[in-house]
């Protein structure tokens, strides 16, 4: 399988990026081709909201020039999209929040019969990390994740989310467990 990862944190070895590496390794351990988009290096900018991308329902028709087109591409290669953040004020974190909002050009029709996406039937999974708790704290950005499936026409396989998190070397062996073992239930 094809695996995207956006690695949605500023920090490069933070605790997403922990986590991440764990899923990573087992998702190659396990034969499948992971391409992992750190996007904080990334030129991103945010939707506009002139719907020019719903003039061309078979390309990604945004007028934008910056790197989230290569990324939506590498979107539609894949069978796999992990999207992953850190928890920021009960949401996603600013650059994986501007290649959400850009995937708005990746489907027309929405709630029509001829809804259509360039990545219908994708699986996406979700991973995100917070020093807080669930609760009162994470629902939101889990409950955005889980309606965004329904304009992508995609499948969500599955969210993690590690909370208590104060660094990346005190995420101990349990949480490395649960790493690998959601790894292995998104390619299920």
């Amino acid at each position: 399988m094809k695996v995207t990862i956006l690695q949605g944190s500023a920090r490069k070895k933070g605790n997403t990026a922990r986590v991440l590496t764990w899923v990573e390794e087992e998702l190659i351990g396990l034969g499948h081709e992971v391409d992992s988009i750190y996007l904080h290096s990334k030129n991103l900018k945010g939707c506009l909201g002139c719907a020019k991308c719903k003039e061309k329902p078979d390309t990604i028709g945004c007028v934008q020039k910056d790197d989230v087109r290569e990324i939506l591409e590498k979107m539609i290669d894949s069978q796999l999209i992990i999207f992953s953040s850190p928890l920021y004020f009960w949401g996603f974190s600013a650059q994986i929040k501007a290649v959400i909002d850009r995937t708005y050009s990746l489907y027309t029709n929405y709630n029509l019969p001829d809804h259509a996406s360039l990545i219908d039937g994708r699986r996406q999974a979700l991973i995100a990390t917070g020093a807080g708790p669930y609760d009162d704290n994470a629902e939101g950005m889990v409950a955005a994740f889980g309606r965004m499936q329904k304009y992508h026409k995609a499948i969500n396989v599955g969210e993690l989310f590690i909370d208590s998190c104060s660094t990346p070397d005190a995420l101990g062996d349990s949480v490395q467990q649960k790493a690998i073992e959601f790894a292995r239930k998104i390619v299920a």
